[in-house]
């Protein structure tokens, strides 16, 4: 293992309330909440790997890093290292990083991925390290006080004329087991159809439901409906956390092959933004993979702006 000066100590973080404030003065422009932790560390199966230590100094957390089995490229021989310091103790990369990989490679690892925003440290230092870009997330925000629905009337109204149905998730029956699996089951079909670097691996059912169900505002998602009853696109906004009460997550919005160029795309999107300002919500956010031009360019018709990309960086394999 990597040796340390005498003033720093390695240290297991166990308190998530501590481990979130540390993670929020790393980067203040993207604040965790200890809830987002609490909720992920629910997610982990027993046979993961998940391991997390932060370098003490003078009993202050000064550096974190993760090693972890990836969650959503989670092939063979792949695990995910992340690496946080404040922001006067940068240097301290080196140790973190070191100490990330030789530990990654007593578990057999061959390819390494990590994650960060553009213009952070981190992601310089990784390429510095052999890391390369393997994907590219863009992120962006919509002010939905400012939307122009009456602009999309027309999209919305070739959906309605297709005999397409948007209902909120809590209108379509309730959430239980056989509900869930349904809406699973398209969720798979239209995740294995996002245009990105590598396939979408698409979890088992009882993962999904360990990892996403908990998530879920019957409310706050919407499901496009066929004349025949079929579910053919959904809209999914989420919670983000308490450091952004106005805000809601877009996750996937898609819509099975057969039914797109109709305007079910928009029609799920409107319903949605109409849905979260009625509850008091003002702001979405949402990711889109560099290579999706198709929900790039709806995004950007319906005024969401783009802001730094998430760059996901490869090293091995």
């Amino acid at each position: 293992m990597v040796d340390l000066p005498p003033k720093l100590t390695w240290h297991t973080p166990t308190d998530l309330h501590r481990l979130a404030e540390f993670l929020s003065a790393a980067h203040p422009d993207a604040p965790t909440a200890a809830a987002e932790l609490e909720r992920l560390e629910r997610g982990y199966l027993p046979e993961e790997v998940h391991r997390r230590e932060v370098l003490e100094e003078n009993g202050v957390w000064v550096g974190l890093y993760g090693l972890d089995t990836p969650r959503s490229d989670s092939h063979a021989g792949w695990l995910s290292i992340s690496v946080f310091t404040l922001p006067n103790h940068t240097a301290l990369g080196e140790i973190l990083l070191a100490r990330a990989e030789a530990l990654a490679a007593e578990y057999g690892a061959q390819t390494l991925l990590s994650r960060a925003r553009e213009g952070w440290w981190e992601l310089a230092f990784l390429q510095a390290h052999g890391y390369r870009e393997h994907d590219r997330m863009w992120s962006s925000t919509l002010d939905l006080t400012t939307l122009d629905f009456a602009a999309f009337a027309a999209q919305e109204q070739r959906a309605q004329a297709a005999g397409i149905q948007i209902r909120p998730l809590s209108d379509l029956g309730p959430f239980d087991e056989a509900q869930q699996f349904r809406l699973y089951t398209l969720i798979a079909v239209l995740l294995r159809d996002v245009p990105s670097s590598s396939p979408v691996k698409v979890w088992p059912f009882e993962i999904w439901q360990l990892r996403i169900v908990d998530q879920i505002d019957p409310a706050g998602l919407f499901v496009a409906v066929a004349p025949d009853g079929e579910w053919v696109g959904v809209n999914e906004l989420y919670i983000v956390s308490s450091t952004s009460p106005h805000t809601l997550r877009n996750g996937l919005t898609g819509v099975l092959s057969h039914w797109r160029g109709v305007g079910v795309a928009y029609a799920l999107k409107l319903a949605s933004a109409r849905a979260a300002l009625a509850r008091g919500f003002t702001h979405a956010r949402t990711g889109n993979h560099s290579i999706n031009a198709p929900m790039l360019a709806i995004n950007a018709r319906l005024g969401f702006v783009r802001e730094a990309a998430w760059v996901s960086v490869r090293k091995g394999g």
